[in-house]
């Protein structure tokens, strides 16, 4: 067996395989971007197809740029967009639809009608998460109802259904292993968070067959092996975690009270809460942040669905920065004179607002508002909602997280601008690590310790290592001022309903 580790880091707008030395510095790196595909309005999806090819090749990638063969990996982790779901034949394989984005608003009106039927405080009670069309259990609803003849394919045994690392899994063992970890089923509303198992009550208000659903194991455990066919020798699966879990896990947040906030596509902050399962008052969720060894360890999230996009659509949207990196340089010139809101709906709210109607709005604007003002608003806006976030854990956590250092990784965080206003609107320090591969890092580590070829938890956050630490410098006049226009701005957005 050799030394290395290899992490599949499976996105929601590419997968991406990184080779990871014993010594856990990136050797190579393969990525390769596949389409959106949206319907409809406020409906997205992926073609899991594209998504499978699009592992294949990126590993390939990597193997190749590291100069390595399959024999050389020790083991794999894979991490991924977690409540995106796929139905697919348990046979041939083959998807009978496509992939339902966790982004995906479709079945906003059957989560209203479950929360009119009463069903929201079981589902709360015992998955921690809200109704919402975010979780995959009402996508996957819908998959059986509207695709011809799904349901009764699915009560013969015929269907599969998982979360992408599922998919993966079966596909990558060449159908020998139906199998998903804690992390991403507790994001499927039909797992109960605190007996870790699929709950047949909410199954059954879903009409969700239970056989259609993967085997629950550890993050870090025997997921199968890798068909010798597709790398060229057997490579086993010893380490899955959903996304944001696996950067929990990457920025070594393992003590009760660490918050760690990944800023990709949306952001999402996980604040470590041990043993004990916190139920929110507040509207956020609790989750299982990992379980190993049969040992669960919860968190409370907040989960923003506007982040990163935000900056995408300030590119390809409205076309005022040529490239993303340049959104902090640009924001940097915008008039201190104007008090310009971007409230990102749109795709609704999320966390604590969990309004999907919400649509996005621009406040402030006058005759001189130009792209500065703009890049600033987009920007500025995630640092106002990781406040918003911030709030709410510190109210279910008993004022934990109102000493913590905010850890942060994923693609935003390589502004030094963006990075400071945030330090300047939560009012507390951001560290920023030397990996900012903290996702697929936290991925390979699993897969890695199950090896035994990297170091155990307490000897892997010694080796966390510091970046940058961003101080706030805002003056308490100006913070209080600017999170008061946000309040403003984000209830004039909220819908009606």
């Amino acid at each position: 067996m050799g030394s290395f580790i290899l992490a599949i880091d499976q996105g929601t707008t590419s997968s991406r395989a990184i080779v990871f030395d014993a010594d856990m510095t990136v050797m190579a790196v393969g990525q390769q971007e596949f389409p959106q595909i949206y319907p409809a309005s406020g409906w997205v999806e992926h073609d899991p197809e594209a998504i499978w090819h699009s592992v294949v090749a990126t590993v390939k990638t990597a193997l190749k740029k590291a100069k390595l063969k399959a024999a050389d990996i020790a083991a794999i982790g894979i991490t991924n967009q977690r409540e995106t779901v796929v139905v697919w034949d348990r046979e041939t394989g083959e998807p009978i639809h496509n992939a339902i984005v966790w982004q995906d608003r479709r079945t906003a009106q059957m989560c209203q009608k479950l929360a009119k039927a009463g069903h929201e405080p079981a589902f709360a009670k015992k998955t921690g998460l809200l109704l919402d069309p975010y979780f995959s259990g009402t996508k996957l609803a819908w998959l059986l109802d509207t695709v011809k003849g799904a349901r009764k394919r699915a009560e013969k045994g015929e269907l599969l259904a998982g979360t992408i690392d599922s998919f993966l899994i079966w596909r990558l063992t060449a159908g020998a292993s139906h199998v998903t970890d804690a992390t991403n089923a507790s994001r499927t509303l039909v797992y109960n968070i605190a007996k870790n198992r699929w709950d047949a009550e909410l199954l059954d208000i879903l009409d969700i067959p239970a056989a259609m659903l993967p085997q629950v194991k550890d993050c870090a455990d025997d997921f199968g092996a890798t068909d010798p066919a597709l790398f060229g020798a057997a490579i086993p699966i010893l380490g899955v975690a959903g996304d944001q879990q696996a950067a929990t896990i990457g920025q070594a947040c393992f003590e009760p009270g660490m918050i760690k906030s990944t800023y990709g596509t949306g952001c999402f902050a996980v604040l470590n809460t041990g043993e004990e399962l916190v139920r929110s008052k507040n509207r956020l969720l609790s989750t299982i942040a990992y379980r190993l060894d049969g040992k669960t360890t919860y968190a409370l999230e907040g989960s923003i669905f506007v982040a990163g996009a935000a900056v995408q659509w300030l590119r390809d949207g409205i076309k005022v920065i040529g490239k993303a990196e340049h959104s902090g340089e640009l924001a940097a010139q915008a008039d201190d004179g104007q008090e310009v809101y971007l409230v990102p709906a749109f795709v609704g709210l999320g966390a604590p607002h969990w309004d999907p109607d919400a649509r996005g709005a621009m406040f402030g604007l006058t005759r001189n508002t130009g792209p500065a003002e703009f890049a600033r608003a987009a920007l500025e806006s995630v640092a106002f909602q990781t406040r918003d976030l911030l709030d709410a854990m510190d109210k279910d956590a008993k004022g934990v997280a109102a000493s913590t250092v905010l850890r942060v990784d994923g693609g935003m965080v390589a502004s030094d601008w963006a990075m400071q206003r945030l330090a300047d609107i939560i009012d507390a320090p951001v560290d920023r690590p030397k990996i900012l591969e903290t996702t697929a890092l936290g991925a390979a580590w699993l897969a890695g310790s199950k090896a035994g070829v990297w170091p155990d938890a307490t000897e892997f956050s010694r080796k966390w290592a510091l970046d940058r630490r961003f101080e706030p410098v805002m003056e308490v006049v100006e913070r209080k001022r600017k999170v008061k226009g946000w309040k403003d701005a984000v209830r004039r957005t909220l819908s009606s309903r």
